[in-house]
């Protein structure tokens, strides 16, 4: 696994987090922070990604609709292993297909108080 990216849209923003094994780089409408990520953490992180289908991931069903309105940021997931690029189906921020949401939580288990666009605390 080389890394993982979520992708998050809206009208007026676009944020990307890109996960590798030794950091996690955000970018938020082009500014761009970096911070070191643990090893146990990127382990954690591959864990979940490895129970995936990939090859299904793109056709997996989205819970729910919000991003059609602009409730919700419209997200998706994109998995690199062996430098082929895994990309999933869209999803609402927060609410992602249920055979996502164990690696979607892994991946945001760090960041506190992320809201989602609804204002309802991820947890």
């Amino acid at each position: 696994m080389e890394k993982i990216e979520v992708t998050e849209q809206t009208r007026g923003t676009n944020r990307i987090i890109t996960f590798t094994p030794d950091s996690k780089t955000t970018s938020v409408n082009g500014n761009v922070s970096v911070d070191v990520l643990s090893a146990a953490a990127w382990e954690n992180i591959v864990k979940q990604a490895e129970v995936i289908d990939l090859d299904k991931i793109a056709s997996l069903k989205s819970p729910s609709e919000g991003r059609f309105g602009d409730r919700a940021f419209a997200s998706s997931i994109l998995i690199t292993v062996d430098g082929k690029t895994y990309e999933s189906s869209t999803f609402d921020s927060g609410v992602p297909p249920k055979e996502l949401e164990p690696l979607y939580r892994e991946l945001f288990k760090g960041i506190k108080g992320k809201q989602k666009p609804s204002g309802k605390e991820i947890r």
